[in-house]
């Protein structure tokens, strides 16, 4: 079952804190795990990666400039990150 995204918090450099509708939260760090390219492309810039922020409509995370993230990948790797799956 999709899980949403609730809260997203940048806490510095590429990281992001964040807390799924099931309690599930934590913190990633997209610094190598993002390929800085095509609509990612301005989110090389940290400041911009900072202007994060949840879509409640499509239930994840997403960027002025229109790039997003799949919430079912953040989750997965919320919970390796976190020993949970």
């Amino acid at each position: 079952m999709l899980k949403d995204v609730v809260q997203v918090r940048a806490t510095g450099g590429h990281r992001l804190w964040l807390r799924f509708e099931d309690g599930l939260e934590g913190e990633l760090d997209f610094g190598q795990a993002l390929s800085f390219d095509g609509v990612f492309a301005a989110l090389r810039d940290e400041q911009e990666f900072a202007r994060v922020r949840v879509d409640p409509e499509l239930g994840t995370i997403v960027w002025p400039s229109g790039a997003d993230l799949a919430p079912e990948e953040l989750y997965r790797r919320l919970s390796e990150a976190r020993g949970a799956g």
